[in-house]
């Protein structure tokens, strides 16, 4: 019998994040590669900051972008949150398969705003209100479908790369 880490990294499955990990990745990364087919089929990816409430990831764009026109033919999409650049020890990574809805009411910016604003800006809020609310600006939240893959290498010997 092979130990995952120790004799091998192919079976993975014994070293995904727990719910506390990943709420402890969410909490500590504020940006993610957002993953959208693009009109021609071609998957494309951008990187979006974040925050997240329920089951669903939540982040803003201008409406002409093309991973936001995107989602009106297809809003099936993937986000991937890695721990790169955070004080969290190790590599730890998610990947989130969703349904994307494109919100453009007063109601969800009102709502949204503020607490993307006291996350990502917390020094300077009123210069990055001002900015982020434009006539084009949308709110996009991504329902989570599925966590198909996810990492944490800190559960293996050595980090995972073959110490003990």
């Amino acid at each position: 019998m092979t130990r995952t880490g120790v004799d091998d990294l192919e079976n993975m499955r014994p070293i995904t994040l727990d719910g506390d990990s990943r709420a402890a990745l969410f909490a500590a990364q504020t940006e993610c590669t957002f993953v959208f087919a693009t009109p021609h089929g071609w998957p494309a990816g951008v990187i979006v900051s974040y925050l997240v409430d329920g089951d669903s990831v939540w982040f803003t764009a201008a409406a002409s972008r093309l991973h936001v026109r995107a989602l009106a033919d297809e809003p099936r999409v993937s986000l991937v949150v890695s721990n790169t650049g955070t004080d969290l020890p190790g590599r730890q990574m998610v990947t989130i398969r969703g349904r994307a809805t494109v919100h453009r009411d007063r109601a969800t910016r009102d709502w949204f705003f503020p607490r993307f604003i006291d996350r990502m800006q917390p020094d300077d809020p009123e210069a990055f209100a001002r900015l982020l609310d434009s006539p084009d600006r949308v709110v996009v939240q991504v329902e989570v479908v599925r966590i198909p893959v996810s990492h944490d290498s800190t559960r293996l010997p050595g980090d995972g790369r073959g110490g003990r």
